[in-house]
């Protein structure tokens, strides 16, 4: 399995950004796939996630109102639509993905993980 995210890069504070990210290989396990994202100094932070049958969502309070995922079947992607950003969106954000099993927000639930792609907010 692999991910592979694109998008990012610089939106100014009260913009918005799209991250998309790209799954292959033995995508038909995946129960959930996600977003995470860290910060230099931080651990890794939930951000949203989103049940690949019943595309139910979920986010983190943090980003709950500014943030939406969606996810295309048809295509084996999620994206991660940033809107409002602040000065405390950016990050390095991963998208992840788990076989069956429970919603989790713990990095340790994912058992595939994209390389990541830098987030920076202007103000």
């Amino acid at each position: 399995v692999q991910l592979k995210e694109s998008g990012g890069g610089l939106g100014q504070a009260g913009g918005s950004l799209r991250l998309s990210c790209a799954a292959s290989g033995r995508t038909f396990n995946f129960d959930t796939m996600a977003w995470f994202r860290q910060a230099p100094g931080s651990g890794r932070e939930w951000v949203a996630s989103i049940r690949w049958s019943t595309a139910i969502r979920d986010y983190a309070n943090s980003v709950k109102g500014r943030f939406t995922i969606s996810r295309d079947n048809t295509r084996n992607t999620v994206d991660l639509h940033l809107g409002d950003l602040k000065s405390e969106d950016a990050a390095i954000y991963y998208c992840a993905a788990k076989d069956g099993g429970i919603f989790s927000d713990q990095p340790d639930a994912y058992e595939y993980w994209g390389q990541g792609t830098q987030v920076s907010v202007s103000s």
